[in-house]
């Protein structure tokens, strides 16, 4: 890895940036990650993780934030004017994690924390923030880009091969590209929100507290524990409160919530505190030449569903293994051009989903919440790119559903991957089980062999020899009634799908041969018979094969 002149640079440090650093870093790519503001952001902020953004988490090993994240609580709404309550809903219904979806339903984190985290993961690779350093403008050749940085006043020239812009809504990266960003501004969506420190009398922290309505007045706080045993998250909203003006004062917000909140409430601090006005915006295009775009810098939207962080940190999932192919030399910068032309139609598509929530939020008087599983995102896919082969579709222009519902019945290539446990490693010293997701990696091709027997799967695997290991794993996957004596395979492993959960998610038949091969950012790359569509699927990624 080059530390000492980082072939990367990365513009902007909030989850974004830093999952695009580390998925950079895992692949041994050395990265220069910058922030302008000279101290970390404070602030809950985006708090929902979704479970395909969990499923991130995991493949990168950034096990904290699927141990650390809570279920959002239940939330209570009032009487107007009382402490009595309406009624309590939940804002995502609890489903239980199953064999293929381990890390189902919702999650909540606030942003502050999320950051310390993936700093803490950069740390391992001795990759840190520099904070209060801003990118003033850059040019690009066909060579690399030219920086000018500032810190302190002290401006800087700096070369590198790669620039990717997590700068948020007011990207620099973005207007200095000449990239579109249209849309429009909602005004009549506007909030104040802030975390807060107060106790109220008959306050309970189980619950997440909503009063009023959007066609008036209302507020609503979430219990957070991240800011203090007091701490919550609040919203402040309706057309009947001078939402700029209460923005500007502490009084004021100490005032409005004593209005909305019919208790003794005490109030103890006010953290931080943002005026938000939704816009829905996204670019034409997600990169020219060597300068990419990612999250806030490519696509801002409403609140309502919670894709916009779960969203940008998935492009940067994209982004990366693509890049580090790149720079390694071992694929051509055409592979670039798919980032782009796989996350526009998603990202699209998730701006209609998030924009008919808020519509929806907004017209209705009564207490309203619905969370349809399309956001879980586990039906994002990319089944329309160029770069994924499945032998087993008839070639019909179908229209693009980037932004489907979850069909487990249904697996193509340019879906998700599915999970499957109790995967039971065979040919080791000591047998032991293991998940198909634990196989799953960011640097890495997962080529899975799903075969009868080892010697149906041996023609294929010998082929796979001539990839470079680095970049390209195989695992050959046979039936729980499979009996192995001799594991003598040039597979790096060997899995007998003891309880059948991988045969089920991967709708495998008895009998039959089948390869899936799993890209780096856990997306079936390919569905194929055998040797000759591995060939052809990988002539579509990589060099020199």
């Amino acid at each position: 890895m080059n530390t000492a002149h980082p072939p990367v640079l990365v513009v902007g440090a909030g989850p974004v940036g830093l999952v695009a650093a580390l998925t950079l870093l895992q692949n041994g790519i050395s990265v220069r990650i910058i922030d302008k503001d000279p101290h970390p952001r404070i602030g809950q902020r985006g708090t929902g993780i979704w479970p395909r953004s969990r499923e991130l988490y995991n493949f990168l090993g950034v096990s904290e934030v699927i141990s650390l994240a809570k279920p959002a609580p239940p939330i209570r709404f009032y009487k107007p004017g009382t402490l009595e309550s309406l009624e309590d809903a939940v804002l995502v219904p609890h489903v239980e994690p199953t064999p293929a979806i381990p890390f189902n339903g919702h999650r909540s984190m606030g942003q502050q924390l999320l950051d310390v985290i993936l700093r803490r993961h950069l740390e391992k690779f001795s990759c840190s923030v520099e904070m209060g350093t801003e990118l003033r403008s850059f040019e690009q050749s066909d060579e690399g880009v030219t920086a000018v940085l500032a810190n302190n006043g002290i401006s800087e020239t700096f070369d590198t091969k790669w620039i990717i812009g997590a700068d948020g809504a007011k990207s620099i990266v973005r207007k200095q590209l000449g990239l579109t960003f249209l849309g429009e501004t909602r005004d009549d969506a506007h909030v104040v929100t802030g975390d807060i420190r107060l106790t109220g009398v008959g306050l309970d922290r189980l619950y997440w507290h909503r009063f009023g309505n959007w066609n008036e007045q209302g507020l609503s706080l979430r219990p957070a524990d991240e800011i203090g045993d007091d701490g919550w998250q609040f919203f402040l909203f309706g057309h009947e409160l001078d939402l700029t003006k209460i923005a500007g004062s502490e009084k004021l917000v100490f005032e409005t919530i004593t209005s909305l909140m019919p208790t003794e409430i005490s109030f103890n601090k006010l953290v931080w505190m943002s005026y938000f006005k939704p816009n829905i915006r996204m670019v034409n295009k997600f990169s020219e030449g060597r300068v990419f775009v990612a999250g806030d810098a490519a696509h801002v939207h409403s609140p309502t569903g919670g894709q916009g962080l779960n969203s940008g940190v998935q492009d940067a999932f994209n982004l990366g293994w693509k890049l580090a192919l790149v720079q390694k030399g071992l694929a051509d910068k055409s592979l670039l051009e798919t980032y782009s032309a796989e996350r526009l139609p998603v990202i699209s598509e998730m701006l209609g989903v998030t924009t008919s929530i808020l519509d929806k939020t907004m017209a209705s008087k009564e207490p309203q919440i619905e969370r349809n599983s399309i956001l879980f995102m586990l039906g994002i896919n990319c089944r329309f790119s160029t770069i994924v082969l499945d032998e087993f579709v008839t070639s019909v222009e179908k229209p693009i559903n980037a932004y489907g519902v979850l069909d487990e019945g249904h697996l193509e290539a340019g879906d998700r991957a599915p999970d499957a446990p109790n995967m039971l490693q065979v040919g080791r010293v000591e047998p032991g089980a293991t998940t198909l997701f634990s196989l799953y990696r960011p640097w890495y091709h997962t080529i899975l062999v799903f075969a009868p027997s080892l010697a149906d799967a041996t023609p294929i695997l010998g082929a796979l020899e001539t990839y470079d290991k680095s970049v390209v794993r195989s695992a050959v996957v046979l039936p729980s009634s499979a009996s192995v004596t001799s594991v003598v395979s040039p597979a790096d492993l060997v899995l007998i799908d003891q309880e059948g959960h991988a045969y089920s998610a991967y709708l495998m038949e008895a009998g039959q041969t089948k390869v899936f091969v799993i890209r780096p950012d856990g997306v079936v790359g390919a569905i194929v018979h055998g040797t000759e569509g591995v060939k052809k699927y990988f002539s579509k990624i990589l060099v020199h094969i």
